[in-house]
């Protein structure tokens, strides 16, 4: 990955949302659960903050068999190369499960979709 402009500083990274494959539905859990506990710590160091979180989404694209992406969101920056994730665009929320953070996620990462 080049990370030449993705240094984990500044307000322009804030913007990146990261993604990385976990491989289809039935691998994907041990993926899963490492990128778990690695953000935990994180998570818990960085005071627990409602915008740092990792959603995931089974994508298939007209293949056969889905393959389950891990999305990051910008204050997960530092987990998400942990995993070799790629910048990416932000997700679209349909279809995501919360991974790990807060549920306060959701409202915070996707205002347009709150209740």
């Amino acid at each position: 990955m080049s990370t030449a402009n993705y240094n984990g500083k500044g307000s322009e990274v804030m913007n990146y949302w990261y993604s990385v494959s976990l491989g289809d539905g039935i691998t994907a859990a041990t993926p899963s659960a490492e990128i778990e506990e690695r953000f935990q710590g994180a998570f818990i160091a960085a005071g627990r903050p409602p915008d740092m979180a990792v959603f995931i989404r089974p994508e298939s694209e007209g293949r056969l068999y889905c393959e389950i992406m891990a999305y990051f969101s910008p204050m997960a920056i530092d987990v998400a190369k942990a995993f070799s994730a790629e910048p990416c665009t932000k997700p679209l929320r349909a279809g995501l499960s919360l991974l790990a953070g807060d549920e306060k996620a959701w409202s915070v990462l996707f205002p347009e979709g709150a209740a």
